[in-house]
């Protein structure tokens, strides 16, 4: 691959779930030239319509790129597809990695100096229609050096850049933080509604009273409408949710921190999962509130 120099022209997106896909539409929306991997190529030829480049492995898809940008599932899978192109990986190439990993980030950075790659941590906050609207907001840790380089980067994206740390590793850190919250509200918007219908209260006055007062905000009426319709087409599915509760539970841990509430979010996410609802989207949480017979 070709050590960056001035431009970022080509850049290659590993992964195309609902986020990947996503960013690589507006990149190439964006007058990059986007190459994709995905596992399952299928979930990426949908791509090939908006001028993206699908290709049949990570290697191929990485061949001359300027920038690499992550966005699997894990930290585990992440790390398995850079080591299956670590032989074409040249010193001075940028890796933008934005999967959230949870503290499995710090095994990429090690990877990372191994090959002499510019590494930046950058998880984003946002979900399917954000990204779709390139309206992420995307958490980055890395090197000053190269941050205008890779700034047309994230504007293609996102509509806010926080800049954590020189340090690659805090911004994943930060994102638990994050996720630790949202997942709080999923549950709390999810079991206020359900409490409300299984005392014989309609839940939409549960909406009525919060609406325009100092509980209201647009997340609660996000989830709230897609409990109250039945509808949980998916912005982030309860799957995932599941393995990244574990994160947050897992790197509270390690800290001598109990988390209570994000321990006990990941039981409920995972009932939802055993129940057979882990394609629907996290607000899914509400259909986990009894017991099954």
């Amino acid at each position: 691959m070709n050590n960056l120099k001035s431009e970022v022209k080509k850049i290659t997106v590993l992964g195309t779930g609902i986020i990947g896909a996503a960013v690589a539409k507006n990149l190439q929306k964006s007058g990059f030239k986007v190459r994709v991997w995905n596992r399952t190529r299928s979930k990426a030829e949908k791509l090939q319509s908006a001028g993206v480049t699908v290709c049949d492995s990570p290697l191929e898809a990485v061949q001359g790129t300027d920038v690499i940008i992550s966005l699997l599932k894990d930290g585990p899978a992440v790390l398995e597809v850079m080591q299956s192109i670590k032989e074409s990986l040249s010193k001075g190439t940028i890796w933008i990695q934005m999967s959230t990993v949870g503290l499995d980030i710090d095994e990429l950075i090690d990877f990372a100096k191994q090959y002499g790659l510019i590494f930046f941590d950058a998880p984003v906050q946002g979900t399917k229609q954000p990204a779709e609207q390139g309206q992420l907001v995307i958490l980055a840790s890395g090197s000053t050096s190269y941050r205008q380089l890779i700034a047309p980067v994230f504007e293609a994206i996102g509509k806010h850049t926080v800049w954590v740390s020189e340090q690659p590793g805090a911004s994943s850190r930060l994102k638990l933080a994050l996720n630790s919250w949202v997942f709080a509200l999923t549950h709390g918007v999810a079991e206020s509604l359900s409490l409300a219908k299984e005392l014989g209260i309609d839940p939409n006055l549960v909406v009525d009273v919060v609406t325009g007062g100092p509980m209201d905000n647009a997340y609660f009426q996000q989830k709230a409408q897609a409990i109250l319709t039945d509808d949980y087409t998916t912005s982030f599915s309860i799957a995932n949710a599941v393995k990244d509760a574990g994160l947050v539970v897992s790197a509270a841990e390690k800290q001598g921190l109990q988390v209570d509430i994000t321990r006990a979010g990941q039981q409920r996410f995972q009932r939802a999962l055993d129940q057979g609802h882990g394609d629907k989207d996290m607000a899914a949480s509400g259909l986990a509130g009894k017991k099954v017979e």
